[in-house]
């Protein structure tokens, strides 16, 4: 079942524009509405009466009860969910849901089961994600964790909301720093041939480099060092870049992430004669200018900060060059809208890159760049000091082993992408309520517990449908029903914001009110009707969480 219908917000919106407009008043662009902060405010409450107050030159707080009188008397069904409307303060429209219908909402959520929460909101929009994209010249790092899980969510959330997602892993394989690793590789083979071999200025110190050097030796031997010096270096160079890739695709499986691309710098663009192509448009359109012996793109008229070289005057191509080309001829050519996660080095980058695309005449919302913030590795709060020689971690699968993909990935998506995180691996792994992931699952565990229990006890669960929901009558149960409500809107908000981290704080504050009404109120008892009434609140809460932390890449566990 399609959960368009769950969607409160868009219920009044529509059903709220249909009374504006029986009061005599003019439709607005938009009825927004929010969930009040203070329970006293409503459920829902919305300021059109004080946004249309200026046009109609009246009193807010009258335009609201001009809105209200139509409300009540227009019967209007997108409404049958508002059981109270009260104007408040100078102005705002605040609703209560009506308790009868939130009961047989909760029937259709149940019904709805693994839908619920998803809608057709980005239907025949093709998005373009990348991120991660880590140079291939060592391991994934932390950082790496964070944008992969961010990256992932905002895959998942925007598929959820319809649209059709492309996620991408670009992988750096040209240019400086692939000559740079190739020429480290080397030295290490020769070093593993008790041959006297520098590192060269500027290449790559890790240690892996060492392990990557004995497996080129068991399987080419010293052959190849004897070739020429640019096919001997390109060589090391590919062996390394394949190694380092299929180690990141391995870290990032068992992390829960595949991409459904891995594009290749020199594969897909610089083989494809992509840049060419591109500088040439951008000349024919009067866009670039030499000077001192370089190719300029006149950045600066789109909004950059200065203009910028595309072709050196040695005649290499800038890695902007290659970039454009890429996200120009490559990406766009069968997305509408690209969206690149970038660490905090590459404030830079946005501008110049906006500046390129408008050039090339894509709108401005069809490029979008979202910067993913560093993180501090704690233990019991105290600094982790990252350095492998003093055995504190700083890779990714390091973190994974120790912390597990789902704390991870929840701990990460616990604050904005934007946001510097701490990331305390004692608290990540303790089995109590300070740790958010298992205070969510738990949630879900605890429900799938008492499914189990309630079997024990030969309770026979009938379908929903039959169940006599009129037994929640409790406040609390229908505060957890409202919430419950609320979650396509959340999820929709989510993907518009790109925000993953909305969904991990609304299951923490689920799980929160969830679990002191489970320590309260008994679940199974010798009444038939309140039992299966609360179990099937109890199944709509379960399966909430678990379509919300498949959002997030998190498993539901059943036992813990």
């Amino acid at each position: 079942m399609a959960s368009k219908a769950f969607s409160v917000t868009s219920a009044l919106r529509e059903g709220f524009r249909k009374a504006v407009a029986a009061a005599g008043l003019p439709a607005p662009d938009v009825v927004g509405w929010e969930v009040p902060r203070e329970a006293a405010h409503g459920d829902y409450s919305t300021n059109v009466a004080m946004v249309l107050a200026r046009s109609e030159r009246m009193p807010p707080h009258q335009v609201a009860e001009l809105i209200k009188h139509a409300v009540v008397n227009g019967r209007l069904p997108e409404l049958s969910c508002v059981g109270e409307l009260d104007v408040a303060g100078p102005g705002f429209l605040n609703v209560t849901l009506s308790p009868e219908w939130c009961r047989q909402a909760l029937r259709e959520l149940l019904a709805a089961g693994s839908s619920f929460g998803r809608e057709d909101l980005g239907r025949g929009q093709r998005v373009r994600l990348e991120f991660v994209s880590a140079n291939p010249t060592g391991p994934l790092v932390i950082v790496s964790a964070r944008a992969a899980a961010v990256g992932d969510s905002i895959a998942r959330i925007l598929r959820a909301l319809g649209h059709e997602v492309t996620t991408e892993f670009y992988v750096n394989d040209a240019g400086n720093q692939f000559q740079a690793l190739g020429r480290s590789l080397e030295a290490r083979v020769r070093q593993a041939l008790g041959e006297p071999a520098l590192l060269p200025e500027g290449g790559y110190p890790g240690e892996y480099l060492i392990e990557v050097a004995d497996a080129y030796l068991r399987e080419h031997g010293r052959s190849e060092l004897e070739r020429p010096e640019a096919e001997r270096v390109a060589r090391l160079g590919e062996y390394a870049v394949e190694r380092m890739v299929a180690a990141q695709r391995r870290v990032l499986h068992d992390y829960g992430v595949d991409f459904d691309v891995w594009s290749s710098e020199q594969r897909d663009v610089r083989d494809q004669r992509l840049p060419e192509q591109v500088l040439r448009e951008l000349e024919s359109r009067g866009f670039t200018y030499e000077r001192d012996g370089a190719l300029w793109f006149r950045a600066s008229q789109f909004g950059d900060e200065k203009d910028r070289v595309l072709r050196k005057s040695d005649g290499e191509l800038t890695y902007f060059a290659v970039d454009i080309a890429y996200h120009h001829v490559g990406k766009l050519a069968d997305a509408d809208r690209l969206i690149n996660l970038l660490g905090p080095d590459h404030h830079g980058y946005v501008a110049r890159m906006r500046a390129a695309m408008r050039a090339l005449g894509h709108p401005p919302e069809a490029f979008e760049v979202l910067m993913v913030q560093l993180v501090t590795l704690l233990r019991d709060g105290e600094p982790v000091r990252m350095s492998k020689r003093r055995g504190e971690f700083v890779l990714m699968e390091e973190l994974i082993e120790e912390v597990g993909p789902d704390a991870a990935r929840f701990t990460f998506l616990t604050r904005r992408h934007d946001s510097p995180l701490d990331f305390d691996l004692a608290v990540a792994t303790r089995q109590t309520a300070d740790n958010p992931v298992y205070y969510v699952q738990y949630a879900h565990a605890r429900i799938k517990s008492l499914f189990r229990q309630a079997a024990g006890y030969g309770i026979q669960v009938p379908d929903w449908r039959a169940v006599d929901l009129d037994a929640l009558a409790l406040d609390e149960e229908l505060a957890l029903i409202k919430r419950l409500l609320q979650f396509p809107d959340l999820v929709a908000g989510a993907g518009r914001a790109l925000e993953p981290h909305r969904i991990a704080y609304w299951l923490q504050e689920l799980a929160g009110a969830f679990h002191p009404y489970y320590k309260v109120h008994r679940v199974i008892s010798e009444d038939v009707r309140q039992t299966h009434a609360r179990l099937a609140l109890c199944a709509a809460v379960g399966q909430v969480i678990q379509n919300g932390l498949a959002l997030l890449g998190v498993s539901a566990p059943e036992t813990m």
